[in-house]
């Protein structure tokens, strides 16, 4: 390793994860992010970047990172949040950033690690520019994060950079990236197809892997998982059902639609709200007893913070844990590697709230106590 402090890029999709909480699966597109601002979205990705900004300032050695930093919403700004100064700010952006803005500015950083915030597109445009010529990480803040490529929070995000500048050598592996046509993902059609494959740390418990899909024969499994739910449900409590197969075998068994990537509500076993965005769960659990379903992201573990950023946190706060229902398979619990269940909602205190030890519905009448980490 050279001498003198390590060079730490960051650089920042602002409008990652916008469309998120207000059902829009994603942010492809002017008009997209058009929409989602007019439904109140509100950018987050800068947020999530100050907060691995703030972990590697908490933890590396005074004087031991030199930041270099895009423009602007797209690292500079964030830098400051985190209350630091930049070293270095690479090129110019307009006030509406764009993919070429974020292939441009990677190209043109020369750091020992790349951090960058966003989703799976935002990690095939940096594939794009920088292959794997350059050490990167990614800071979840996209609504769609399948690629192996991320930080399991911005937290750990920090953590690592701030072990590099510590003088702990990085362990490089490849990681797959995953991109999806949000177009067909929000008609409920769920195909990755492989980018390609980015060098990043090699640490398991602070780096995600990539979503596994379900095998079509756990269907039975989750047919079973259904009945169990079904079968408990109170009459006058609304039911949040979040995305995911799992999750699907419960409105198929009371008879209702659901969308397989949005968020579904259920009362009395009819439909309440079909595809909700935040604000319309928030009035429904506001309204009387309410309870949330959601299935963990196979390969990931993921509960909360990866594509149903609908059930944010004030909704989850407003639930409450006891009336959390998690229901997965075996072959998904399986498909961790021994490896805890996660939340990321944005939000600490839910976070923490969340984490320690929950039963999951893994078959009629069966359970499993899962360990769940922030």
């Amino acid at each position: 390793m050279a001498t003198g402090p390590v060079r730490i890029g960051l650089l920042v999709n602002p409008i990652a994860g916008l469309g998120g909480r207000v059902g829009l699966k994603g942010t492809d597109g002017a008009e997209v992010v058009a929409r989602a601002l007019a439904l109140g979205a509100v950018p987050a990705a800068g947020i999530r970047a100050a907060r691995a900004l703030a972990r590697l300032q908490a933890e590396a050695p005074e004087g031991s990172v030199a930041l270099v930093v895009a423009p602007g919403a797209m690292g500079e700004e964030p830098a400051r949040v985190a209350g630091l100064e930049p070293a270095t700010v690479i090129g110019e952006v307009g006030e509406a950033t764009t993919a070429e803005d974020t292939r441009r500015i990677a190209r043109a950083m020369d750091v020992d690690l790349l951090l960058f915030a966003g989703g799976d597109g935002t990690a095939a445009d940096v594939l794009e520019a920088v292959g794997g010529s350059v050490a990167v990480l990614g800071i979840p803040a996209g609504v769609k994060i399948h690629s192996g490529a991320y930080a399991v929070s911005p937290e750990a995000a920090g953590r690592i950079a701030a072990g590099l500048a510590r003088g702990v050598r990085l362990d490089l592996a490849e990681a797959e990236v995953l991109d999806l046509d949000e177009d067909a993902y929000r008609r409920g059609q769920i195909a990755p197809r492989l980018v390609g494959y980015l060098r990043v740390p090699r640490e398991p418990r602070l780096v995600q892997s990539r979503k596994a899909p379900s095998p079509a024969s756990e269907r039975v499994a989750a047919e079973a998982i259904a009945a169990d739910v079904v079968a408990n449900m109170e009459p006058e409590r609304a039911y949040v059902l979040g995305p995911g197969t799992t999750v699907r075998m419960i409105a198929e068994r009371l008879g209702v639609p659901k969308t397989l990537v949005g968020v579904d509500v259920v009362r009395g076993g009819g439909l309440v709200a079909a595809d909700a965005t935040e604000r319309e769960l928030l009035a429904i659990v506001e309204e009387g007893p309410a309870a949330i379903v959601v299935t963990p992201i196979g390969g990931q573990g993921f509960v909360f913070g990866r594509g149903n950023q609908q059930i944010g946190p004030a909704v989850v706060s407003r639930v409450g844990r006891e009336h959390l229902i998690v229901v997965a398979t075996g072959w998904k619990l399986a498909s961790l590697g021994g490896a805890p269940l996660r939340v990321d909602t944005g939000d600490h205190e839910v976070d923490s709230m969340l984490a320690g030890h929950l039963q999951v519905v893994t078959g009629y009448g069966e359970r499993a106590v899962v360990r769940v980490e922030a």
